[in-house]
């Protein structure tokens, strides 16, 4: 089936198996369309006929997609918003999801990833263990102003 063009048709009903066993946004779906051999045009109407049919909402995605990367990936936000706007996805679908993280959670596994890595350091120089989990949770996509804001709560002598 690969090797022949796929109508609009056939390229719906497999698009919308495919969104039925996992959310998918519509740059995501839009792009693998067009490895099936449809063209741009056809692509974008299919997806659309997808949105009409709820296969695909970009708002239940990303809001997906940020709960899962904060929960399960113990993310933060600015690792999410990048990774959400490598998908293509809109810059305001991405802030009203970020926006489902709430800051009291936010801070408590700021705090959990700091103290994890805290303890995994063998470093006595208070400077040098600071410098590597400021690094650290930088890595995992955590707001420098959060960090200095909380580093002293993890790093005590």
């Amino acid at each position: 089936m690969e090797s022949e063009k796929l109508t609009t048709k056939q390229a719906f009903a497999r698009a919308a198996d495919l969104c039925s066993k996992s959310e998918k946004s519509s740059p995501e779906m839009k792009k693998k369309l067009m490895e099936w051999g449809l063209d741009k045009y056809d692509a974008e109407a299919v997806v659309e006929e997808l949105k009409q049919e709820k296969f695909i909402d970009d708002d239940r995605y990303v809001k997906a997609y940020v709960r899962d990367k904060f929960k399960i990936g113990k993310w933060g936000r600015i690792k999410i918003r990048y990774y959400c706007r490598q998908k293509g996805l809109p810059g305001d679908l991405i802030e009203t999801g970020l926006k489902e993280i709430e800051e009291e959670s936010y801070v408590k596994l700021l705090l959990q990833t700091m103290s994890q890595k805290a303890k995994s350091i063998n470093s006595k120089n208070r400077f040098d263990r600071m410098a590597r989990i400021i690094r650290f949770t930088q890595n995992r996509g955590f707001e420098p102003e959060y960090i200095h804001r909380h580093l002293n709560e993890v790093v005590k002598d």
